[in-house]
């Protein structure tokens, strides 16, 4: 259904893409909280990359700034519907008009192509002058839960909400091509800020699969903001020499821990 040809007034549109990333949010934030940290905390012992729990008040403190960021995100939505209704982005509804393969290797696309635009917003968020005013807020979360993956700054929450827009103004994308890419983004984000190893590793301790960014790798960037960039990928950080290079030990020393605890917060090490 194409929501343009909806009757339905900007209120309610954008009430219900509001909706729609708040759903997002409860649902694989709390979800991943509730399984890892709380239900799976006592058999995931092992694998607990910090020796302390975040402090107190740091999740509601996560929850608040998240909640602004939604809000950034159901606006550029709505704008970005708006701008398909003139003929400015390439928003697609019809499902046969590319193909089920376009539609596959377009998710798969923007993922890839996301992970590259993460990395240098990222490396520029990290600027000095730049951290102070659109970054400062997701790294007071210096170790992070899982909701901690949508604390933002307003400049960073609205860094990361443009990137849809910006590919739309050259890639036609179908709403369930942005659906699987957006649910990947907030599942991915929210494990890597679960503070628990979540990966598989080789016999050798090193990751099974090493061109993916471990939890282990993004909470090395909480302790150490000056290394580990890159999302959902290790290329960049490898490309840029930008990955910690005690990173395969660390990663390592929590897959080896099992159930005999933690010596410390490994990744501040």
């Amino acid at each position: 259904m194409n929501p343009l040809d909806m009757e339905i007034s900007n209120l309610t549109l954008f009430s219900l893409l509001l909706t729609e990333d708040i759903l997002r949010y409860v649902i694989v934030a709390g979800g991943i909280y509730l399984a890892i940290n709380v239900a799976l905390a006592v058999r995931m012992a092992g694998r607990k990359i910090r020796g302390k729990n975040p402090p107190k008040g740091q999740i509601l403190r996560e929850i608040l700034a998240s909640i602004r960021t939604m809000i950034i995100f159901a606006t550029v939505g709505f704008a970005t519907l708006y701008g398909t209704k003139i003929g400015l982005f390439r928003l697609y509804f019809e499902a046969g008009e590319y193909g089920a393969l376009y539609l596959v290797l377009s998710t798969l696309l923007i993922i890839v192509l996301h992970d590259g635009y993460f990395y240098w917003s990222h490396r520029v968020l990290h600027i000095r002058r730049v951290f102070k005013l659109a970054h400062r807020v997701h790294h007071r979360s210096n170790n992070p839960t899982p909701f901690t993956s949508f604390s933002f700054n307003f400049g960073e929450a609205a860094a990361n909400a443009v990137f849809l827009p910006l590919v739309l103004l050259v890639l036609p994308l179908h709403p369930l091509a942005i659906f699987m890419f957006t649910n990947h983004m907030m599942i991915r984000n929210a494990m890597g800020h679960s503070g628990y190893e979540l990966f598989p590793a080789r016999r050798d301790g090193t990751p099974m699969f090493d061109w993916m960014t471990t939890v282990t790798h993004h909470d090395i960037h909480h302790a150490r903001a000056g290394y580990n960039f890159g999302l959902y990928f290790t290329w960049w950080d490898r490309w840029m020499g930008t990955e910690y290079p005690k990173y395969h030990q660390q990663f390592a020393e929590v897959v080896r821990a099992k159930q005999r605890g933690n010596s410390g917060p490994v990744s501040a090490r």
